[in-house]
């Protein structure tokens, strides 16, 4: 069973998490957005909060891809709320 954390945005994160799992490919938010139904406003300001609580990867600038933190948390290996943003 998923733990999200209280930091999470629901449903719209495990949605962006599942599509970029589900897809296995590097993403933009543009593709995400069309495919979870969402604004690319709104999914690249989600995508910000999972890079920093490492969830997600920015490969390069515009272009994501799921971290294996995200994918423990899809499986229900992982608490999202034991999790601290990362420190750049």
């Amino acid at each position: 069973m998923r733990r999200p954390g209280d930091w999470m945005q629901m449903p719209t994160d495990e949605r962006i998490l599942e599509a970029l799992h589900s897809s296995g490919m590097i993403l933009s938010p543009a593709v995400i957005a069309k495919n979870i139904d969402r604004s690319r406003e709104e999914v690249t300001r989600r995508l910000t909060v999972l890079v920093e609580y490492g969830f997600v990867t920015r490969v390069e600038r515009g272009y994501y891809e799921i971290d294996e933190s995200g994918v423990q948390y899809l499986d229900g290996e992982l608490d999202a709320d034991d999790l601290e943003p990362l420190e750049e």
